[in-house]
């Protein structure tokens, strides 16, 4: 693969605090190798702020390995950037070419204020699993790995399904700032399996009501989710999260 060194122009979303009036500044960013990552680019751009005593850019990142979905950045128009399947950490500057003009800002959602520049808070994600997604189990050892049978097709739906990593690009490229594919994803993952059965009523009632109680808008169906996942999340998980929510509606007794 051919390495070669870009010039490009950065214009990036900075804002002090929710509170403020945000803006985008311009920046000219030379000497950017193309086998950097994205975020590694941010790095020499902020060590080149930090040098001339300008406040760098905050932006969130963890892992830096596309596991844990912190690096939500909304890049030219699209959540995560132009490649597919791919968190922003992932992405590497070969996906521009020299001289390209690049846009950058936070996830657009009320319900994730941003918090300072790129960074929004995404805690309201963090209040919809503590509604429900988890299952009750007693602390101690851990069984063995084949004491539950589970067919392993259904293993494999669960696992697909639990490879969301609750970055929220479904939430920022849905027109409705709609979280059903973060939402269904967890709900899925624990319906599938034999673990999630005996709170499976009260789970998708509940993290639903979190849901509309953090004001995220409602689903249309339109695909953009599925299509900017970074994990490829499918929407059959959105399907199967309204038939678990329609018969717990039926059946559930307080």
């Amino acid at each position: 693969m051919e390495h070669y060194n870009m010039n490009l122009t950065l214009k990036v979303w900075r804002q002090k605090n929710k509170d403020a009036q945000g803006n985008f500044e311009t920046y000219q960013v030379p000497g950017i190798s193309s086998e950097m990552s994205f975020l590694e680019m941010f790095d020499v751009l902020n060590e080149r702020l930090i040098n001339e005593g300008k406040d760098p850019i905050a932006f969130d990142h963890d892992c830096r390995e596309g596991i844990c979905g912190m690096c939500s950045m909304h890049i030219n128009g699209r959540a995560h950037g132009p490649w597919q399947g791919t968190t922003t950490c992932q992405l590497h500057m070969r996906a521009f070419k020299d001289g390209d003009t690049i846009t950058v800002e936070p996830w657009r959602a009320g319900s994730f204020p941003v918090v300072r520049d790129l960074t929004v808070d995404r805690g309201a994600f963090d209040r919809i699993i503590e509604a429900g997604g988890f299952v009750s189990v007693n602390t101690g050892n851990a069984q063995d790995a084949n004491s539950i049978l589970i067919p392993k097709d259904k293993a494999d739906e669960a696992f697909a399904a639990a490879a969301c990593i609750g970055c929220g690009a479904c939430v920022a490229a849905c027109k409705n700032s709609s979280a059903m594919l973060f939402v269904s994803a967890k709900v899925s993952q624990l319906a599938l399996l034999p673990q999630g059965q005996p709170e499976k009523k009260t789970r998708v009632l509940n993290m639903l009501a979190q849901m509309d109680k953090e004001g995220f808008g409602s689903c249309t169906n339109t695909g953009a989710c599925e299509a900017e996942c970074p994990k490829e999340i499918s929407l059959t998980n959105i399907a199967r999260l309204n038939r678990e929510f329609i018969a717990a509606g039926f059946t559930y007794e307080k």
